[in-house]
């Protein structure tokens, strides 16, 4: 992996690839965690989330759509906020 591999730092849109590019250079070495967050404008908890989305799910638990359903401790009714 290299520094051209590494989303650009004015990335908006966040799609599970950019996010596992990320992931991937902090864990290289390529880059580290501080800068990754001051370059993508990034909170260490985000980060850190996008991290353990991979380690538990694989990249598909990046998908912004499908976050949701990875939440720890909700269940189908928490989320539609049904009684």
């Amino acid at each position: 992996m290299t520094e051209n591999d590494l989303p650009p730092p004015d990335t908006k849109r966040w799609v599970m690839r950019r996010k596992a590019e990320v992931v991937a250079g902090v864990r290289s070495g390529l880059i580290s965690l501080e800068e990754a967050c001051r370059r993508y404008t990034l909170s260490v908890e985000e980060f850190l989330s996008w991290q353990r989305l991979i380690d538990s799910h694989g990249m598909r638990g990046l998908r912004a759509t499908r976050l949701q359903d990875y939440r720890p401790g909700q269940t189908v009714r928490d989320r539609i906020g049904a009684d």
